[in-house]
Parts: structure tokens; C-alpha cells; sequence
């Protein structure tokens, strides 16, 4: 049985503890136990959670686990020389440590992440390039593999880690049956945008909305003005006046974003060319793509697809 530990401090945040439950469902999917779950504090008994709520832990022992996970909080505050102490302990006796959210900063104290790429939440990620220049940050990502350590981006980005520790384990099936269960969209890929497009534009009005939710739906199509125009129920020069008033951007470049996000999900998930990328996204053909890709994220596509190679060595 595998050995997980999840390590929570005073004012860690409680829905970190979501992790724990993809791993209760995975030993029932098992058909017989295959994680043993325990959660660890330095001192061990109560510990209050940022909202308050207060959980049980045990207290640090054996530093080797199979998975040991350091749990995030609102506010950046230093780790405990005892904790720092025991997470240098357990990366070499465990298989995998990890971080959620803010957890890397714990991590990266404790100088487990010198020399790795790593991520965390976008809010603070900026602040942890600052803090650790010795680490590659990469501030939009869900969760990022180097080695045996893994980090994710903050709040319920902590499931999609799970979920894919989960998968190395007992196969993409597994991990599918418990995000079925857990009612959430099958784990995001590790080299996924923490940012939505849809979110970023965020329109004001029902008509805007509908538009782009359409325009998401149906990404292959010419999705010209007037037929954006046309579902919203306004005339084509209202619809662009609106539009730009709402979203800051023009239809066409909104439609350029959404393009590129579906474009740089397929690429990350593997196995599709670059060609068919391009024709399932909307773009006339992969050159266009390429050209908005450099405005979008400032690297081609290509550059995409062999990071998502190199993301995907950890499930072999």
C-alpha cells in the first residue's frame, strides 16, 4: 500500500484537503486499498485551517512515503525550521514530493526546487521567481513534473495534480472514474493555462456572452461579424461597438484568443499534428497559427508540443 502524506500548517488553506479525497476514491476504484492516507503537522493534533475549521494530524515520524504533498495558504509566511527540516529529509526516501498552491514557496525554502521548473499560483508566482531565482517559475501552468517532485497551481488545481498522481498509478481509466465521481471535467493537462480566455474577456451583457459561447462552440467555423452579430440579435456595427466597449478587444482578436487556447490544449494533450490542430481550431492553416501563437504567448506551436513530450515522461 502506498504511503501518502498531506502536510498542513496553522492557517493552511481547507480546500487543499480536496486532494485527500481523490485518493479516498481512487482505493475504492481499486477494488482493494492502495493509499494510505495520512495528515501530518509538525507538533501532530489540531490544526486551524485559514477559515478556521481545525483537522486532526499526526505528528512527523518516518520521513519516507510513497507521495508526500505540502498543503497552501492565503498568506506567504516562513516554514518552520522543523518542517524545512523535514521535507530535506524525505526527498530522497520518498518516491514523490509535491506542493499545492503556495505550498512551492515551502518547498522552495527548503531548496527542493533549485534547478526545477515549478509553478504555483499565478498571483504569487512572480514573487517566487523573486524570491528563488535558482528555480524556473512557470506562472501559468496547472501543475508541472520535474523529476520526483511535482507542483501545481493554487485552489482547485490541487485535483488535477491528485488526479494525475492517481493516473501514474493505476492508468488514465482510474483517474477518469474518480473525476467522474468527484462531478469535474477529467484532470486538465499539467501544461494547461491557468488562465480562460472566456474569463479574461469577461463581457457584461447576456448578447456578448451568448456570442462568445457560440463563437467557443463552434471554432472551425468562419465566425465572421455578421454571423456573431446574428446570435447576439444586434446589427453588425452594433455588435462591434458593444463588443469592443465590453471586452476591450476587438470580435476578431477575441476570436484569435479563444482559437489559440483550444489550439494549445490540443497540442499539450498530444497526439495530433500541428495541421489538424490548426483545421479543428479555426485557423486557415498552421502558418496563421504559428503568427498568432507569437502574439498570444510569444513562442510557436511547436514549442508547445515538445513541452508536452517532455511533461508526459512522467506517467511513463
Amino acid at each position: 500500500m502506498q504511503r501518502i502524506g498531506l502536510i498542513v500548517f496553522p492557517g493552511f488553506q481547507i480546500l487543499d484537503m480536496v486532494a485527500v479525497t481523490v485518493f479516498e476514491l481512487a482505493n475504492g476504484e481499486a477494488g482493494r486499498p492502495r493509499y494510505n492516507i495520512e495528515l501530518l503537522s509538525e507538533h501532530g493534533g489540531l490544526v486551524r485551517s485559514s477559515s478556521g475549521v481545525q483537522i486532526d494530524t499526526h505528528g512527523f515520524g518516518n520521513p519516507k512515503f510513497d507521495t508526500l504533498l505540502v498543503a497552501g495558504s492565503n498568506d506567504l509566511v516562513p516554514a518552520s525550521p522543523g518542517l524545512i527540516a523535514f521535507l530535506q529529509k524525505a526527498l530522497p526516501k520518498s518516491r514523490r514530493v509535491s506542493s499545492i498552491c503556495t505550498g512551492a514557496f515551502v518547498l522552495a525554502e527548503a531548496g527542493l526546487l533549485d534547478g526545477r521548473r515549478a509553478t504555483t499560483h499565478w498571483a504569487v508566482a512572480r514573487d517566487l521567481q523573486r524570491r528563488y531565482p535558482r528555480i524556473k517559475v512557470e506562472e501559468d501552468r496547472i501543475f508541472i513534473v520535474d523529476g520526483p517532485v511535482w507542483t501545481s497551481a493554487g485552489m482547485t488545481a490541487c485535483i488535477d495534480l491528485a488526479l494525475a498522481l492517481v493516473e501514474s498509478d493505476l492508468g488514465v481509466e482510474a483517474s477518469r472514474v474518480v473525476a467522474r465521481k468527484l462531478v469535474v471535467y477529467h484532470r486538465r493537462a499539467g501544461g494547461q493555462s491557468q488562465f480562460s480566455a472566456l474569463l479574461e474577456l469577461e463581457p457584461k451583457s447576456n448578447r456578448i456572452q451568448d456570442a462568445l459561447a457560440y463563437a467557443k462552440k463552434n471554432l472551425h467555423r468562419d465566425l465572421s461579424v455578421d454571423q456573431l452579430a446574428e446570435v447576439a440579435h444586434l446589427s453588425p456595427r452594433q455588435f462591434s461597438r458593444a463588443f469592443l466597449a465590453e471586452t476591450g478587444v476587438s470580435p476578431a482578436r477575441a476570436i484569435e484568443r479563444l482559437r489559440v487556447e483550444s489550439a494549445r490544449v490540443l497540442i499539450e494533450a498530444g497526439g495530433t499534428s500541428v495541421e489538424r490542430v490548426a483545421q479543428q481550431s479555426g485557423f486557415a492553416d498552421p502558418e496563421r497559427m504559428r503568427r498568432a501563437f507569437h502574439r498570444a504567448l510569444g513562442r510557436p506551436p511547436q514549442s508547445l508540443k515538445q513541452a508536452g513530450r517532455l511533461q508526459s515522461t512522467w506517467s511513463g
